[in-house]
């Protein structure tokens, strides 16, 4: 097997790879229209060409005589530190249970650390047991978790954290309150950066325990105007930062 980084004659086979893995995780919750459908929001083949060349991400797909069996997607946030985000793992059905995935996880943390990576972290959903069982294998920490929709569910989502220093660890999670236009004290969860094209959007609670959700925070223009559409896309009016439909979580193995 070899590992190398992606380039803009993968995109197909990445989606392929993309929809079995998805279908075989997830077939027996959602219908193959809505992983047809998740696919191809997430995987247009124009904009995942452009993100191949955008610096701070890492692309990296396994390649098994010839033929792609799975990848990993990450790209840096820059928040008070850097982050290495785990987008998605993949792996065919097929190709599982061969240490595909460990590899693809071992190139890209390599990578992401030697780069100015502070800690690594990717989301998980509870439901997606192998997911789970990998991170915690790989000595991923589990966090706090969130809720998400998908096909009209609610799933639980979990956060997985591994730090290059385990003394790194002990930092504090990073809260501020802010107060928005029309005087309402929102409080901005900065460690939970999501990527976009101008700026990270910010996930806003109404109180700094996190309990209610309010919507987002733009890091470019620093507004609470930030909507969000059935797919999950976020785009700012203000500045028209723009985040790509959810994911619905980074190791589909």
């Amino acid at each position: 097997m070899d590992l190398r980084d992606a380039t803009p004659d993968d995109v197909e086979d990445v989606r392929a790879v993309a929809n079995a893995s998805l279908e075989a995780s997830y077939g027996h919750v959602l219908s193959e229209g809505a992983i047809e459908d998740a696919v191809e929001s997430w995987y247009e083949t124009e904009e995942l060409s452009r993100e191949l060349d955008d610096d701070d991400a890492v692309f990296v797909v396994a390649e098994e005589d010839g033929e792609v069996v799975g990848f990993v997607q990450s790209y840096f946030v820059d928040r008070r530190e850097r982050i290495g985000q785990l987008d998605w793992l993949h792996v065919h059905p097929d190709h599982r249970g061969h240490g595909v995935g460990s590899d693809l996880l071992r190139r890209v943390e390599a990578e992401l650390l030697e780069r100015g990576a502070t800690r690594i972290e990717g989301r998980v959903l509870v439901a997606n047991e192998s997911g789970t069982e990998f991170y915690a294998e790989e000595g991923f920490t589990a966090g706090p978790e969130r809720e998400v929709e998908i096909g009209g569910e609610t799933f639980s989502e979990r956060l997985y954290t591994k730090f290059p220093d385990e003394d790194a660890a002990g930092e504090t999670v990073t809260t501020e309150e802010r107060v928005t236009a029309d005087g309402r004290s929102l409080f901005v969860a900065y460690d939970e950066a999501e990527r976009a094209s101008k700026a990270p959007f910010y996930p806003s609670y109404s109180d700094s325990d996190r309990t209610t959700r309010e919507g987002y925070f733009c890091g470019n223009c620093e507004s609470f105007s930030p909507l969000v559409d059935s797919m999950g896309t976020v785009e700012c009016p203000e500045c028209g930062n723009r985040r790509k439909p959810t994911r619905w979580d980074a190791a589909y193995l």
